[in-house]
């Protein structure tokens, strides 16, 4: 079994951990809507990705229509 040999300091403890941090998000603009998305996804508030629209919005869907 691993024993440590010394006492690990906090400053060895800190420098050990200073890349553990959360990076900050890199938003872009959607091309269609302007609503800031992920880079690379489909913008969730549109549906467009890459000037295209690939997913249909809760907004324009409508039920009653396809109902009946």
């Amino acid at each position: 079994m691993a024993v440590p040999k010394s006492k690990v300091t906090r400053s060895r403890r800190g420098m050990r951990r200073s890349h553990h941090a959360l990076a900050a998000g890199n938003p872009n603009e959607c091309s269609n809507c302007g609503e800031l998305r992920r880079p690379h996804h489909v913008c969730p508030a549109c549906g467009h990705y890459g000037g295209r629209e690939v997913v249909t919005t809760v907004e324009e869907v409508d039920l009653d229509d396809e109902a009946a």
